[in-house]
């Protein structure tokens, strides 16, 4: 009896599933100075996930909107 071996591969349908169902998150952060002089700064903060689950995780770290109305009160 002959083993066959096969590669697991997975398709770009699946790998977009996984991303929308666990999420990523890209954090950046970059600043340009000249001479101890700071003249550009660059925050930024990407996030993709479907709904759901952005939805269950934002409470957790506070990107809710009744958290983000009372900051800006």
């Amino acid at each position: 009896m002959a083993v066959e071996k096969t590669m697991a591969s997975s398709s770009l349908v699946e790998v977009i599933d996984r991303i929308l169902d666990k999420g990523v998150c890209i954090d950046a952060w970059a600043r340009v100075s000249l001479v101890g002089i700071e003249l550009l700064a660059i925050e930024a903060r990407v996030v993709v996930a479907s709904v759901d689950t952005f939805l269950k995780y934002a409470e957790a770290v506070g990107l809710t909107a009744t958290e983000a109305s009372a900051m800006h009160a």
